[in-house]
């Protein structure tokens, strides 16, 4: 029994090593595959309170909180991110008269919370994920508010009271998963060596990779079916991710150099999934390309940010 514990140790070493390798597989899988997509977009909750549970494990509850200054901050980027950037493109839309399926998805993606798995992107860059847990839980717990404005002013997305129970579920799992996890550190977790963070690492490298594979799951039709609609979606995923993360980085690495590249990771990586179990279908159905399209920048960044990123 040692012998598999420190073979499978020893596995996820070198799974965490070669995340980014893993998580490109992830995705050519989703794409080339439909039907396993399929079949994986049925666990996508589970995974993601896999991937919660594994973050809070490997931060602890010291640096998951982090110390009471940090609060405003805090606070002060949820606004930014949640509130200002929404409202921002809400009014350039309407400046240059563009509606549309492609205009909403990029709105929601504005006002959605971060997603799930930043901090397990951050731990991919080799950065602290600390502070995009905290952005993640504290992003969440207020979305149910900030939400109000975004909805005041595109009255077509339905009212702010919709996505008081996606908002609330949400908080339950990442609550529950970091209550266990926090549980396990303080117990029979206190004081991990190095190789035990390194094979959460691998795990969670390996989680992200099979997570992909079921968001994928509307993208791989329409690359055959659509390619031009497939073309533009990908680019504005592309732009509105990456523009954001590189714009949040450069401001934050003169105010804050350590916790820059995870809030930058957090203000780019948007859980506009969220707003799938909130809204009407009608609304939400010529939203899944680019929700499938904005994928692939997400999963991408530690692959093709990493020379911004990598820390020196």
């Amino acid at each position: 029994m040692t012998a598999f514990i420190a073979a499978l140790a020893r596995a996820l070493g070198y799974a965490a090593r070669q995340g980014r390798v893993i998580l490109v597989l992830g995705l050519v899988a989703g794409i080339l595959l439909p039907g396993l997509a399929e079949t994986m977009k049925a666990w996508l909750a589970e995974m993601v309170a896999a991937l919660l549970f594994l973050a809070a494990l490997r931060v602890g509850p010291r640096q998951a909180v982090g110390a009471l200054g940090d609060l405003g901050g805090s606070v002060g980027l949820c606004m930014i991110f949640q509130v200002a950037m929404p409202v921002v493109a809400i009014v350039s839309f309407s400046l240059l008269g563009w509606y549309g399926p492609l205009a909403t998805g990029l709105i929601l993606m504005a006002a959605a919370s971060p997603i799930s798995g930043g901090p397990n992107l951050a731990i991919l860059t080799g950065n602290d994920p600390a502070p995009a847990l905290r952005q993640l839980v504290l992003g969440t717990a207020l979305l149910p508010l900030t939400v109000i404005p975004v909805f005041w002013l595109v009255p077509t997305l339905g009212s702010p009271v919709e996505i008081l129970g996606s908002a609330a579920r949400l908080l339950l799992i990442i609550f529950a998963s970091a209550a266990v996890a926090f549980l396990l550190r303080a117990t029979v977790f206190r004081d991990p060596a190095p190789a035990s963070i390194e094979a959460l690492d691998g795990l969670s490298a390996i989680l992200m990779a099979v997570l992909v594979v079921g968001l994928m799951s509307a993208v791989g039709p329409a690359i055959s079916g659509n390619p031009a609609a497939f073309a533009l979606n990908m680019a504005a995923a592309f732009a509105a991710n990456f523009g954001l993360q590189i714009a949040a980085f450069l401001i934050l690495k003169r105010r804050d150099p350590e916790d820059a590249v995870p809030l930058a990771i957090v203000a780019g990586n948007r859980n506009i999934a969220l707003f799938l179990t909130a809204l009407p279908t009608a609304i939400t159905n010529p939203l899944l390309l680019f929700i499938g399209c904005y994928q692939v920048p997400m999963f991408l960044t530690p692959i093709m940010l990493n020379r911004l990123y990598r820390r020196r």
